[in-house]
């Protein structure tokens, strides 16, 4: 079986998947419930001075029958006192001593990150994990994405914590800023032993449409908050791979967004970090999920012949490219499989009116037909379909070009003045405006679409 054991930045765990800051750690019962089920590691609560809540605290974004698709929250650091916290890290670490125990920590001055860095430190805690990213409450007292906002400042906490720090630190980095890497560049310069990414999103997940207030609704108002959950994965992998791919940051990564089972984990992996963080799903659907992360980790190692998770850490960075460097003279083409086909047709109303009207309606039949010569492989058709592997996208150009829009501009064959006979649609056909008024249509399509417009308004 592979080797699911991990060190990272020093810090070791039996497996990479790790709960993170947030209340499903947020006390040593929680945390040693989640070791009993399979999980390698968790980030506590974030500690500091204590906070008193408001209530509610949690919002969901729901889309169709899928619950909790974003979620949303105003809490924020652990509202129990500092001593409960040591105490019950020390008791988790003599409970799990080879789990990853990692101490979150957020306070303001330099003699504070040195006090609880070594009380955290004495009680047990295998590394520390610095919250410069939450988005709300915190940010106001001038913590949390405050400090991640302004590179200069992460920095300078790096280093008050390194001073004292004996075990590995990790920088947790904010969404909320233009280029990740800067704060990233940032803990880098400033000692830091790993990065962990992202935090959570500023942001506003729905407004009550009686009360007018945004939730979660407190007696009546609300407050943006930190939103998390699958929708955020896209961003969260983007942001994990421009770290991983930027050749002065050279630091571990621990993936944080979107992570509710072995997949999206992967994927994480495959873009360069070495460890996950999960929360929205342990709070959706609980500890036990961790079962599932493992087994499927497993299976697709033995799969592919990976050893151990490094085997797989950023595989995947070589094949991600600017847009300037992707092979122009690559073509795919839809193809629907009639036999699969439910006729629902939406492919078509996606063709035709979001895409490039390269689907045509049959009489006699609910299976639509792709107009290759105006079908440009865009994809939206086969993303559309609910039918799994009805529309596929097949490759129609013989694999001997390369060209890429760097090349083609050095070459001086890219576009350059507005009306430009080299433009990508200049020679695409598009339908006259007023053939989007019903009869005039079958009049204006090319070729092939326009004989068997004329051949189904015969029948």
């Amino acid at each position: 079986m592979p080797d699911l054991s991990i060190n990272f930045a020093g810090i070791k765990a039996p497996n990479p998947f790790w709960l993170a800051s947030a209340p499903p750690t947020n006390s040593g019962y929680q945390v040693m419930k989640a070791f009993d089920a399979g999980w390698g590691g968790a980030v506590w609560k974030t500690l500091g001075v204590p906070v008193v809540n408001v209530s509610s605290r949690y919002g969901g974004l729901n889309y169709r029958d899928k619950r909790l698709i974003g979620f949303n929250n105003i809490e924020l650091i652990s509202d129990r006192p500092l001593a409960d916290n040591l105490r019950e890290i020390e008791e988790v670490k003599k409970r799990f001593p080879n789990h990853a125990v990692i101490a979150s920590l957020m306070v303001q001055t330099r003699q504070e990150w040195h006090d609880i860095v070594r009380q955290s430190q004495d009680a047990g805690a295998d590394g520390f994990e610095l919250n410069f990213g939450c988005p709300h409450g915190m940010c106001e007292r001038g913590m949390g994405s405050a400090v991640g906002q302004e590179p200069k400042v992460l920095q300078m906490i790096v280093e008050w914590v390194m001073e004292v720090a004996t075990k590995p630190v990790i920088v947790k980095l904010t969404p909320n800023i233009s280029d990740i890497t800067e704060p990233a560049l940032a803990a880098r310069r400033g000692g830091a032993n790993a990065i962990s990414l992202i935090n959570t999103i500023q942001s506003i997940v729905g407004v009550d449409l009686d009360l007018y207030a945004p939730y979660p609704i407190v007696d009546g108002k609300g407050s943006n908050g930190g939103y998390c959950g699958p929708a955020v994965k896209p961003i969260a992998l983007n942001m994990v791979k421009n770290c991983a791919q930027h050749p002065d940051i050279k630091l571990p990564i621990s993936g944080i967004g979107g992570i509710e089972n072995w997949r999206d984990a992967v994927e994480h992996i495959l873009l360069g970090a070495s460890s996950v963080q999960v929360c929205t799903a342990a709070m959706h659907f609980g500890f036990g999920i961790i079962r599932e992360m493992t087994s499927g980790l497993e299976q697709y190692m033995v799969e592919k012949g990976f050893n151990t998770i490094y085997d797989m850490v950023g595989k995947a960075l070589p094949n991600v490219l600017h847009w300037e460097d992707l092979n122009m003279k690559y073509k795919v083409t839809a193809n629907i499989n009639a036999d699969k086909c439910i006729g629902c047709q939406l492919c078509y109303t996606a063709c035709e009116d979001g895409a490039h009207q390269a689907i045509r309606l049959n009489t006699g039949t609910r299976v639509p037909e792709i107009i290759d010569e105006n079908c440009v492989g865009c994809n939206l058709c086969s993303l559309v379909c609910p039918v799994e592997q009805c529309i596929t996208m097949e490759r129609t150009d013989d694999g001997t070009q390369h060209l890429t829009w760097k090349e083609r501009t050095a070459a001086g064959a890219a576009p350059t003045e507005f009306n430009d006979e080299r433009a990508g649609g200049r020679h695409h056909w598009v339908p006259e405006p007023s053939a989007a008024l019903g009869k005039e249509r079958h009049k204006t399509l090319p070729g092939r679409a326009r004989a068997l417009n004329e051949e189904f308004a015969a029948q």
